[in-house]
C-alpha cells in the first residue's frame, strides 16, 4: 500500500499523521489519507479537489504532474509526501 507523509512544517497548521492507505492514484491515496481530517483536507487541496497553490506533491522523489486532477499513477511500493511550498525573500 502507497505511504502518504506530511511534512513537520505542514503538520504545525494541521495535524495529518503519516499514514498506510488503499489507491492507484494520488487522488485516491490523498482521499483516502485525509479522509476522517476534513481541515487537512481543505488545507492540501481546493473546492474542485485540485492541489492548493501553496502545496507540493512528490510521489517516490518526483513532484506530480497533474496538479488539478491527482491522476498520477502510483505503486503498492509509493512514497507519497506532501508539502507546503515556500517563496518569497
Amino acid at each position: 500500500m502507497p505511504r502518504v507523509s506530511f511534512t513537520p512544517n505542514l503538520q504545525r497548521h494541521v495535524a495529518c499523521p503519516p499514514a498506510q492507505v488503499q489507491g492507484g492514484t494520488v487522488a485516491q491515496a490523498l482521499a483516502a489519507a485525509l479522509a476522517d481530517n476534513p481541515r487537512a483536507l481543505g488545507y492540501v487541496l481546493d473546492e474542485s479537489g485540485g492541489l492548493r497553490r501553496h502545496m507540493l506533491v512528490f510521489v517516490d522523489g518526483a513532484p506530480i504532474h497533474d496538479r488539478e486532477g491527482l491522476s498520477d499513477a502510483l505503486q503498492g511500493s509509493s512514497e507519497v509526501y506532501v508539502m507546503q511550498a515556500l517563496s518569497g525573500g
